[in-house]
């Protein structure tokens, strides 16, 4: 494996652990807090994670079945690079921007419903997992769309760098969700 796939593997067991360590003994209702009624809770956050990440999963699918069919757009490396760039930079800043999620990635999560710590990190697994499969079409840099919207598109290696960075961004926005409803807790 080179070295990209293991630095997004080790990047996803960092996450898995700092989620495990940041809210792994917390008591499901707190998970479940809202610090206000236009925020998420921890839970809605790893439940968007899950649901973003899962989505691309088809995608994947069908780059090792050899069944993807890209979008006309994607040929064009100058539009590849422009909206993998674009998302990258809008998911890393640090969560400084607030941006609104498609409809598709709105968390579906009812309080007190799953055990969502468990539930992420087993989800961290299938993603490593989808990582360590994909080796050949992210050497190739293969091109592939949002599952979102099949006009955006970028490289397989971009959209692994964007998962990584929506990661980090959501896993601070929770660590603030925490800190907001600290004192009520």
């Amino acid at each position: 494996m080179d070295i990209k796939p293991k630095q997004w593997i080790n990047e996803l067991d960092k996450l898995s652990g700092d989620i495990r360590d940041s809210f792994g003994n917390l008591d499901k209702e707190i998970l479940f807090l809202k610090p206000d009624s236009k925020s998420w809770s921890i839970a809605e956050i790893l439940e968007h994670l899950i649901t973003v990440n899962s989505s691309y999963f088809p995608i994947f699918k069908q780059l090792i079945d050899n069944t993807f069919v890209g979008a006309f757009i994607g040929k064009f490396s100058f539009f590849t690079k422009l909206f993998g760039n674009m998302i990258y930079q809008s998911v890393s800043d640090g969560g400084k921007k607030k941006i609104r999620t498609f409809p598709l990635w709105e968390p579906k999560i009812k309080e007190g419903e799953a055990d969502i710590i468990k539930n992420f990190l087993a989800h961290q697994e299938d993603l490593k997992n989808w990582i360590k499969e994909l080796g050949p079409y992210i050497e190739k840099e293969a091109i592939i769309h949002s599952p979102a919207n099949k006009l955006i598109v970028y490289s397989l290696p971009q959209a692994l760098d964007i998962i990584i960075a929506h990661e980090k961004r959501h896993l601070e926005q929770a660590k603030n969700v925490l800190e907001k409803i600290k004192p009520s807790t």
